[in-house]
Order: C-alpha cells, then structure tokens, then sequence
C-alpha cells in the first residue's frame, strides 16, 4: 500500500478540475495556495541562517555542531562554499526589502528567484522529504528494478530500478529526482557514472510546468506533440550521452558497499525474483519514527546547503543574462546552426538556445515575440531537453555526490542541445 500511494504521488498523471498534475503537484499547489505568500520571507530567514552559523562554525568551531554529523555536513563547509552562502545573503537582503542595485533586486533577477522558484522548490522539498520514502523504502524500485533490468542497462547503461526515479523525475519534478538519485547514490544502489547519468539524462522539468511554458508560448492547441517531442528528444539523448565525454569517463564504483541485486537465480522465473526483491526490501525498512526524522533531515538539509547556492548562482546568472551582451554574442555561431536546420526567425531565436544554461524559463521569455509559431515551438521543446539549468537542476547537481562539475554541465548542455535540437525541428517539421 505505500508503494501504491508513492506512485500515485509522484509518478501517476491525474486529471483533476481541467488540469493535468501528479499528486503531490496539486498537494504543492494546495500549500503553496495557503502559505505561499509567506515563503519568500521564510527563504530570506533560512539562507542568512544558513550564512550566519556557517560563519561562526568555521571560526569557533562550537562542539554542539562539530561534534554532530548532521550539523556538521550542513555547516562546517569551506571558505569557497561559505562566500557562495555570503553572495546568496546580499542578494537575498536585497530582492526581499528592496535596497541596494536594482540589477541585483529587479524582477528579472533576484525577483524571479525569490519569489518565483523558490517558494515553489521550497513546497516541492518539503512535501517530497517526507513522502519519497514511499517510493524509496517499500520495494517498489526494486520491484521494477529486476523486471526491466534488462531494457534500462542495454539502452542507458543504469540499473532497472533507475526507471521508477527517472519516471518521477520526468513526470514529477526535476531537482527532487535529482534529491533521490543523490539518496540512492550515497546508499550504495548507484555507482557514480550511474548517479550522473540519471541526473543529467532523467531529470526533466515537470510535466505541469509543460503546460505553462506551452501556454506562455501560445501553442497549448499542440501540447500533445509538443511533450511527445520533448519525450523523443530527451529519450534518444539519454541513449547516446552516457556513452560519450564527459559521462562516459566517470568512475563506475559504488561510494558505499554495493545494496543492489538484480541478478535472477537459477531456477526461479524473473517475476518471482522481482517481488521476492521487493517484499525483502519492505520487510527491512526501518520505523515509522525513523522516516519521519530522516524526512526532517532531507528538508533541512536542503533548505540549509541548497536554497543559498539557488539564490547565488541563480541571481548571478539572470543578471549576465539581463544586464550584459554576453549569451547574445555566443549566439552568433548559433545562428548559422540555425540557418542550417532552416529554423523560421533564426536571428531571434539564436540567444535563446544558449540561455537556458542560466535558467530553463528564460528561452521562452526570449521567444515569446517571435512571429513563427514553428520557431516557438522549437525553442519551447528545446529548453526542456537541454536539462541543465544553473538556477535549478545544475545548482542541486553540484551541491550533491554526483561527480559532476560545472565545465562538465556546461559541456553536456551543449551535448544535449545538438542532439535534440535536430530531432525537435524534424518533427516541427511534420507538426507544422
């Protein structure tokens, strides 16, 4: 039963009121709803703590949280991360009382990220804190694990059980897929290549955000073809990135004692094997109790590491993208790509295939006045496949265990843009 409860929250699409959601989304609404408006405030008051007693941690080290392995993986942390968490306070003091810099507060920048996505990354770790255990600790990953086992590891080289967490990240939201494949990561039931893979091939923004960037886009009439390309797209770049540079040349070894059995005995059918794995997984899952308390530690520990990286990188990024001509200079080589795929308004739409790299909503803002309904597609679509979004799932992915840096982002975002660009302007082709 909690297995059945974890897939209708984060995996089963549900029509409910005209609108499309998983469970946990309309939970997200629904509390976002009633105390959305307190959660910029909340954000301010949790990245100057997180500042704040990381500083004093550092310079008195106080036994109460050196002495504690929780706290001190939240606090004592290097003077590099420390001065990202100082950066993340100004702006944040900035954008939330209006002071200072308009480039640093203005609604373009500081703005969007404090009042925008962060309350909703805020909702979104809190209630997947305490509810992914479902999916996690009662065998239902497993489950699925050893039936597909063989179709996961031929196609992208991961375990089958990945398919459950890149089903939830691909339907239900990207950072907190990333949040779980972190988890399963550190529990031994990934290897590293394995973490980076899913991570940067699985998570996709949500499948509800698809349909406020198709209506922002004003091509909701063609949803339908418009997430099937997303899906295409994304499909065919998870099969050929994890066998090319950089994700092909990370180490294929567990952090922690290996925890995952896929492998069928002889002798048993692999239907059999697969609840056999499940039940065993149920039958060892720890207390009620103990969920609840690892659940505060999931919350607080993003909260405290991930909400000051958001709001410093993320600032940082939409004020290049804002205030400076940098994205649209890189732009130029784009155009002749663009010209090359015989993409309609190709000049417009140049700066917006690389700016997503800051922010995956900004391509739409950028195509929202091209003319081409076609051209809007394209970059619609694209800005999904490219994945990699430094206010959001590029922040969380360098903040976790996954051995991936920022060039090695960089370079799979560029990756996953030639892939998927082509295969999005043949099928706009058939649309259109």
């Amino acid at each position: 039963m909690p297995s059945v409860v974890g897939i209708i929250l984060f995996i089963l699409p549900l029509n409910y009121a005209g609108s499309i959601n998983i469970g946990i989304g309309y939970m997200a609404d629904l509390f976002k709803e009633y105390f959305g408006e307190y959660l910029p405030a909340l954000m301010t008051v949790v990245v100057l703590l997180s500042t704040i007693v990381s500083i004093i941690t550092v310079i008195f080290k106080p036994k109460v949280i050196i002495n504690n392995e929780f706290l001190n993986e939240c606090f004592y942390i290097t003077p590099i991360w420390i001065t990202f968490r100082i950066i993340g306070s100004i702006f944040i003091l900035s954008t939330f009382f209006k002071v200072g810099p308009e480039f640093m507060h203005s609604p373009a920048t500081g703005g969007t990220l404090l009042f925008d996505l962060m309350p909703t990354l805020a909702t979104w770790f809190l209630l997947s804190g305490f509810f992914l255990p479902l999916l996690l600790n009662y065998g239902i990953m497993d489950f699925f694990g050893t039936l597909i086992k063989g179709i996961m590891r031929p196609l992208f080289l991961v375990p089958g059980r990945s398919a459950i967490d890149a089903i939830a990240s691909w339907i239900g939201s990207g950072p907190v897929g990333i949040v779980l494949t972190n988890k399963q990561l550190q529990e031994g039931y990934y290897t590293a290549k394995e973490a980076a893979i899913i991570s940067s091939c699985f998570s996709l923004v949500s499948l509800p955000f698809a349909t406020v960037v198709a209506s922002f886009l004003k091509i909701s009439h063609l949803f339908l073809p418009f997430y099937l390309t997303i899906s295409l797209a994304s499909f065919m770049a998870a099969i050929v990135l994890p066998r090319i540079y950089p994700l092909s040349k990370i180490s294929d070894e567990y952090m922690v004692k290996c925890q995952i059995n896929e492998e069928v005995p002889e002798n048993m059918s692999t239907l059999q094997h697969a609840f056999n794995t499940g039940v065993s997984k149920a039958n060892s899952n720890n207390s009620f109790i103990d969920i609840i308390k690892n659940g505060f530690k999931i919350v607080i520990d993003v909260y405290i590491n991930l909400m000051p990286m958001v709001m410093c990188w993320g600032t940082l990024g939409l004020i290049v993208t804002e205030y400076t001509p940098i994205f649209t200079i890189l732009s130029y080589p784009v155009i002749f790509f663009l010209n090359l795929l015989q993409i309609p308004e190709s000049t417009q739409a140049a700066p917006a295939v690389l700016v997503g790299f800051a922010d995956m909503f900004l391509p739409s803002v950028l195509a929202a006045g091209i003319e081409s309904e076609m051209t809007r597609f394209i970059i619609g679509a694209l800005s999904f496949t490219q994945l990699i979004y430094m206010t959001e799932t590029g922040v969380i992915i360098l903040k976790s265990d996954i051995p991936l840096n920022i060039k090695d982002l960089f370079v799979i975002f560029i990756e996953r843009t030639i892939i998927t660009l082509p295969i999005i302007t043949l099928i706009a082709n058939f649309v259109f």
